[in-house]
């Protein structure tokens, strides 16, 4: 027999193998020829490994648990009790892998939205946040106080050998941290240049020696519009529009091609030790060399995950693109990129309504308070879209066709997007549109009913109430508003599907912490948050895994363990529905199974990097500044950046610095 018939003969065996598990073992939604083809789409038949495990949680309904799962190259053939795949498997060759055969396998952990260059970057820096961040080589522990942030300050500069070497640190938040300024930046050093990132990704605090070496000047800030309003030289403070005046030649020294790499490759490691198997960005930061370098880095043999990304619609409209013209260029980007690790969504956008949690710039219904409790009339939330921007569109989009994920985290917000959705199902209705509540921070319960009836979905970052409701209970939202943040039970009554993200940096990326924060709501202070809307761990883990993939369109390929499917598992050491639930988020990890391939964790090395054990990570050098390049900044506009992690992509864009480096 020749080598063609004998792979025309596997073939047919493996479907002859399918055919006869589907009545008795759990198989993938869809119809049995879907799921035949599904199974051998771009698959080499060989020898099937059995994977068996203590538990297999599925998230399959008719097939919830199971004791082995089958896989052949990288798809599942069958799943359940270990007898029952080796008696479906027959005389066709199979090997027993008990690897995890006193561990819980679960479906790969989805992270449903993340910014791969924005985490890159700020977890790159010296990290003194609100929160701990546990990276793979190093743990930022987290800092609470004026008196604790200071300290670590000091003590990173006073690591530091190079005298002249920038020291670059994201997390700073004055809720947590005390007043910031210039002369408290000098305190800590008068000679070494230092730029603080705040928390949400929109402000920079630099000291006098920064603004020295980036030659910028008190003059060169003025005249500038709105920018130059949102600024205080003396207190070396940048925010929101005012941050154009300096995003250009900042991010010469800190957005080097050394940063960009490193930063990537630890955020590999990192997703990877969280047993993140997928993630998607949303609005996806392009540029000349960048699908490059997300193909060499994201796409390469050795890193276990997809990336996949959603069209920006946003910057389409801040450049005064037509709809019709937007749709038919987002188009063009897509279909280029249609096929593997490294891949966009058809049909699918992303668009915003109000500003970002972090900064407290979401649009509410009613003020924000001081304080004092009383409303602040000084204290507003801002539009990234404006009302009218958001209808037309919505209903382009809608029109189109299109999928739309739609970043909103105000009360006020949502009800302008609901309005919006309302229109464009009595204009043109849809069944199944999908359309995605992207954050969902603040919502009444008239709303979520809305949304249901809207048959619109919910993609939620369960971190808001335990990261921020202590704070802003007494700052800006009020005990009630504060606590009642991401109404996930409510979403869950009513039958919506719900999705986790972490939005990263914003949140970590780690699922099961996520998890962690939606079935406890623990905040810092130790108290629960809403404890109303605590929600189950099956649906917790529900929505970090089969339900983000619905939120995608990709839960017939991603998102649960049954026959057709892409293997793709993350293995934890314990099991999450019998741990005491307050331990969710400490469950360890022992790696995960990316297309029927194991990658365990290694403490020792960032995937992709190759490095030995015992070599540090390469030091982030500068690139210095074009002689051409002008103290403001080469192309200056007046683009609102009221989202850290979502705006920070068109900041970047905008400062011009992608189009000098040499992304190899």
């Amino acid at each position: 027999m020749n080598e063609k018939s004998q792979t025309a003969l596997q073939q047919t065996m493996l479907i002859l193998l399918i055919l006869i598990i589907m009545p008795t073992i759990g198989f993938a939604q869809g119809e049995a020829d879907q799921l035949i083809a599904n199974g051998f789409a771009g698959n080499q038949p060989g020898i099937i490994t059995i994977f068996t495990a203590r538990k297999v949680i599925t998230m399959e309904q008719d097939n919830p648990e199971a004791r082995a799962v089958a896989v052949s190259g990288k798809f599942i053939v069958a799943v359940g009790s270990l007898s029952q795949v080796k008696s479906a498997l027959g005389n066709t060759k199979y090997v027993v892998d008990e690897t995890f055969a006193n561990k819980i396998i679960l479906p790969g952990f989805i992270d449903q939205h993340l910014h791969p260059i924005l985490g890159g970057l700020t977890l790159s820096t010296e990290v003194i946040a609100p929160e701990e961040w546990v990276m793979p080589e190093r743990t930022f522990r987290a800092a609470s106080t004026p008196e604790e942030y200071k300290k670590r300050l000091k003590e990173a500069e006073a690591s530091m050998k190079d005298g002249k070497e920038w020291l670059f640190s994201w997390g700073y938040h004055s809720l947590w941290h005390g007043r910031m300024n210039r002369a408290s930046l000098d305190s800590v050093s008068s000679t070494r240049p230092i730029m603080i990132w705040q928390r949400s990704c929109h402000e920079f605090y630099m000291n006098t020696a920064a603004l020295n070496t980036l030659g910028l000047t008190e003059q060169s800030m003025q005249g500038k519009g709105d920018a130059s309003k949102m600024m205080n030289w003396a207190e070396g403070h940048w925010w929101e529009t005012g941050t154009n005046l300096v995003i250009g030649p900042l991010m010469k020294v800190f957005v080097t091609p050394q940063r960009l790499e490193f930063g990537l490759k630890q955020m590999i490691a990192y997703l990877h030790s969280k047993g993140v198997t997928a993630y998607n960005e949303p609005g996806a930061l392009l540029a000349p060399g960048l699908l490059e370098m997300y193909q060499r880095i994201l796409g390469a043999d050795d890193t276990p995950m997809y990336s996949f990304f959603i069209i920006d619609g946003r910057g389409y409209i801040d450049q005064g693109v037509p709809a019709a013209e937007a749709i038919a260029d987002g188009e063009k980007i897509i279909n280029s990129h249609l096929t593997g690790k490294v891949c966009f969504f058809p049909k699918q956008v992303k668009l915003f309504a109000d500003g970002a949690i972090i900064s407290q710039l979401m649009q509410m219904k009613q003020p924000y308070l001081g304080a004092d409790g009383k409303p602040d009339p000084s204290h507003h939330g801002e539009w990234m879209v404006t009302p009218e921007n958001l209808e037309q569109r919505t209903k382009a989009y809608w029109d189109a066709g299109y999928q739309i994920h739609v970043h909103v985290n105000g009360d006020e917000g949502l009800e302008v997007l609901l309005n919006a959705l309302e229109r464009r199902m009595a204009e043109n209705p849809r069944a199944n549109h999908r359309s995605v509540i992207v954050h969902f921070a603040n919502s009444s319960e008239e709303q979520v009913d809305r949304i249901a009836r809207l048959g619109a979905i919910v993609s939620a970052n369960p971190y808001y109430p335990v990261g921020f409701a202590d704070k802003y209970s007494k700052i800006g939202l009020g005990p009630e508003r504060a606590d009642v943040m991401v109404r996930s039970a409510s979403v869950l009554k009513h039958h919506i599907p719900l999705s986790f993200h972490s939005d990263l940096p914003m949140a970590p990326s780690d699922p099961l912490f996520l998890a962690w924060c939606a079935v406890n709501r623990i905040t810092p202070s130790g108290r629960v948050a809403a404890p109303e809307q605590r929600i189950s761990v099956m649906d917790a883990l529900r929505a970090i895994t089969i339900e983000s993939a619905y939120s995608w369109q990709k839960e017939n390929e991603l998102g649960s363990i049954a026959p057709g499917k892409i293997a793709n598992f993350t293995i934890l050491e314990q099991d999450p529905l019998t741990v005491e639930p307050v331990k969710l988020k400490d469950i360890p990890i022992w790696g995960t199974v990316f297309e029927g391939k194991e990658y365990p964790i290694s403490r020792h090395a960032t995937l992709g990097m190759n490095l030995p054990q015992d070599k540090s990570a390469p030091t982030l050098t500068s690139l210095p500044l074009p002689s051409c390049f002008s103290s403001c900044g080469q192309d200056f506009d007046q683009d609102h950046g009221y989202c850290g992690a979502c705006s920070f992509n068109l900041m970047l864009k905008n400062s011009g610095v992608l189009n000098t480096l040499t992304l190899k």
